[in-house]
């Protein structure tokens, strides 16, 4: 890849996320009063976060069952109202544990 179109690449994903941004800033001029359009943007950084994550979780470990052990372990341990750290902490241990089991089977 030259210079030129690493320049060119790098201008449009700029615009376009600048774009993406400043538009609504720009059309929407008074508060959202829609119950439901107001619902809906609440959500959207979480459903976006999590299409982002759950692919890099399954395909981050050896086999797609200690991907699932992991991410089951972060899930109820998140449900019952544990931190960030405790439910990282327990899920990697998780993992440790499937993978380590799983070579021996």
């Amino acid at each position: 890849m030259t210079h030129e179109t690493f320049f060119i690449y790098l201008a449009l994903m700029a615009g376009s996320t600048f774009l993406i941004r400043a538009i609504p800033f720009v059309l929407v001029k008074k508060k959202i009063e829609n119950i439901y359009i107001r619902s809906f943007l609440t959500y959207i950084p979480y459903a976006v976060l999590t299409a982002m994550t759950l692919p890099a979780i399954l395909y981050a470990t050896e086999s797609l069952w200690s991907a699932a052990v992991g991410l089951l372990a972060a899930v109820l341990m998140s449900v019952f109202g544990f931190g960030l750290m405790p439910v990282a902490v327990v899920a990697c241990a998780a993992v440790y544990v499937t993978e380590w089991v799983l070579t021996m089977v």
